[in-house]
């Protein structure tokens, strides 16, 4: 029954990357999925140059794709003057709707931490310079991440901390920040108990879903490559969480997506 509500509601994945080789074989399979299962919009996010072209070229084949550009803080020791200069240019395309994603990873630390917090501060500069809200990561560097979005000053297109992993307290100075939370298929596991008192925290309104597919797929399809389709899941938990039906949760947050990213 709660499949079928959000069916015939609107979904819209506010995170994936349908650029990955996982979907190399089956993309058009996806995104019907998807559509059929009420995700009429997805965000495909970019992580490098590379992916940040591949998901604008998809944005331009599918009319429910969008795209952003950026790079992800585990590739900025990859980048150089020139491909921030062709990311400038990719990011003034009609179909990127989004900087991101960027920030600050501090569990892998494939690239040095100072060299991503340089980089990270050089993005948000370039987001503002475009005009583009942001998308940021943030694992195990919270307080980093907060100072450096401080340190930039006013971030008028605002912005969203993806795949959100802290607690109530950080949930709180995102919000105070103007930023969006997006909740992903975590919090649909039974260790996400800390995520829960965010999510029940954070007005609705102020609320995104997202996949972040094909990684972190949702109860009861965890383990297994994730794609847009299974949003319901998160959206049904979400309802659970804040004592609403399910298919108020999908309104909402599409119309937050939607303000946010300036979605057609």
């Amino acid at each position: 029954m709660v499949a079928e509500e959000l069916a015939a509601a609107e979904l819209i994945d506010t995170h994936c990357h349908l650029d990955f080789p996982d979907y190399q074989a089956d993309l058009e399979q996806v995104v019907k999925r998807a559509a059929q299962a009420g995700v009429r919009q997805m965000i495909t996010v970019g992580i490098d140059l590379a992916s940040s072209r591949k998901g604008v070229e998809l944005a331009e084949q599918w009319p429910g794709v969008f795209a952003t550009v950026g790079v992800h803080p585990h590739h900025v020791n990859e980048i150089g003057p020139d491909d921030y200069q062709a990311l400038q240019e990719l990011g003034r395309h009609p179909r990127v709707v989004a900087y991101g994603e960027i920030g600050l990873d501090y569990v892998k630390e494939y690239s040095p931490a100072p060299l991503q917090r340089e980089h990270f501060a050089h993005q948000v500069a370039i987001a503002r310079q475009l005009e583009l809200p942001l998308v940021i990561h943030d694992r195990e560097a919270h307080a980093d991440t907060l100072a450096i979005l401080r340190e930039a000053g006013e971030l008028p297109a605002g912005g969203v901390m993806h795949c959100f992993s802290g607690d109530a307290a950080l949930a709180e100075e995102v919000l105070a920040m103007g930023f969006y939370v997006s909740i992903p298929g975590v919090v649909t596991f039974k260790s996400a108990a800390t995520l829960w008192e965010a999510v029940r925290m954070v007005p609705l309104e102020r609320l995104l879903l997202e996949t972040d597919a094909p990684f972190l797929a949702p109860v009861p399809l965890r383990g297994k490559r994730n794609e847009p389709a299974y949003l319901a899941h998160i959206a049904a938990k979400v309802a659970e969480l804040k004592g609403c039906a399910p298919a108020a949760v999908a309104r909402q947050t599409t119309a937050n997506a939607r303000r946010l990213f300036n979605l057609r």
